[in-house]
């Protein structure tokens, strides 16, 4: 059997006809750098994005031909557009990725986007999860991973059914904060089965690739990792399902804002004013694309000596709340830097479930319920529009 390489990918891609049905999809240049990792091949099609439902059967063709070649385990294809930011010379295209759908032979294909005349396109979600909220931070080094896994705790201790999805492809940190070794297992196809940790559904890249390997991986492919992990994953019935995004404003934060219906999204920032910049482009962004901000949470917000009792405000005090109040979003909570909290994330024992009585643990299940109440404030269908993203 012939080594599976990225020429071998791309010669038998040659099979399929392009949208014209003369050439084929490579001598046209339509497909993205091929990327293989232990037998999953990831690629993506660039199209014109008004041909985006039409040319379906073309993604589907394509991943069917790599699916079929020795060696190929999965072969996750998505379709990606160029769209043009408006009329006039100064118009820049920005990459708007299609949303892909599973092979036809896989079980449970997630419904295809609504459109009724005259009106603009609708997302469809994720079945079986009624929400889903995006836990986000325009820098690393927040804390934000940490405040994604103890919120999402924080609902399920109280009452609700919880997944979290690990959407930080080049930093995975959901595997070492829940403690959770192995690899998914296939239920049907390419229709995997979600890891479980302390009654959360997970699932995270760093199931997938070993913890040193780097994820040297373009756009394209990072919304093709993230395509297969939302729609080929079978999360079952869950009443929220919590993103783990990474940090900045970049292809995982509008990947998500367009292939599900998102609602809302948590802002996690320290006081620090450097951080709360970034803060505030993240939550101008979600802003931007139409997603409700259900609020900041403000990370690292003070720091007492365990010895003496003694308060230091050591990145300022007090900002997250002051720009939650200036944007007119809900202020969630501060949340003190404790190293207690540090060292049970560690070691896979979030401080909600090793620690429960813990005043950090009773901070985070106050917020959770708070953005639970933000989420049903507004508790309507998944049928908000598709957003129209326009870089300037």
């Amino acid at each position: 059997m012939a080594a599976l390489t990225k020429e071998l990918v791309l010669e038998n891609l040659k099979r399929v006809k392009g949208p014209e049905l003369v050439e084929d999809i490579v001598s046209l240049g339509m497909v993205s750098e091929v990327v293989i990792n232990e037998g999953d091949v990831y690629f993506s099609i660039n199209i014109d994005p008004s041909r985006a439902a039409e040319l379906e059967p073309l993604r589907t063709a394509a991943q069917q031909v790599a699916t079929d070649i020795p060696g190929v385990k999965n072969a996750i294809v998505t379709l990606t557009a160029e769209k043009i930011a408006g009329p006039g010379p100064s118009a820049q295209a920005a990459p708007s990725p299609a949303p892909a759908r599973p092979n036809p032979a896989n079980a449970g294909p997630p419904p295809p986007m609504s459109q009724q005349p005259g009106t603009a396109p609708q997302i469809a979600g994720v079945p079986g999860v009624k929400h889903i909220i995006a836990v986000a931070s325009g820098k690393g080094g927040v804390g934000k991973s940490t405040t994604a896994v103890n919120l999402a705790l924080g609902m399920s201790v109280n009452g609700l059914k919880v997944g979290v999805l690990d959407a930080d492809i080049y930093g995975p940190s959901l595997p070492r904060l829940l403690a959770i070794t192995g690899r998914p297992q296939p239920i049907q196809g390419n229709v995997l089965r979600p890891m479980e940790g302390y009654g959360l559904k997970v699932m995270s890249m760093g199931f997938l690739v070993e913890e040193d390997t780097p994820m040297i991986w373009r756009g394209p492919m990072v919304i093709s990792a993230l395509t297969q992990m939302l729609r080929e994953v079978a999360w079952g019935d869950l009443d929220v399902l919590v993103v783990d995004m990474p940090p900045g404003t970049g292809d995982a934060q509008l990947t998500m804002a367009q292939q599900v219906p998102l609602a809302g999204a948590v802002i996690v920032s320290t006081p620090q004013d450097l951080a709360l910049i970034d803060a505030r482009k993240g939550l101008n962004m979600f802003r931007r694309v139409d997603v409700p901000v259900l609020g900041i949470i403000e990370n690292m917000s003070y720091f007492c000596c365990p010895e003496c009792g003694h308060r230091s405000e050591i990145f300022g005090y007090g900002g997250a709340r002051q720009e939650a109040e200036k944007l007119g979003v809900p202020f969630l909570g501060e949340v003190p830097l404790d190293s207690e909290v540090r060292r049970r994330s560690d070691e896979g024992q979030p401080i909600v479930i090793s620690d429960p009585e813990s005043a950090h643990a009773q901070l985070y299940k106050e917020i959770s319920v708070r953005v639970w109440d933000e989420i049903i404030k507004d508790d309507g269908t998944h049928s908000k529009p598709a957003p129209n993203i326009v870089m300037e």
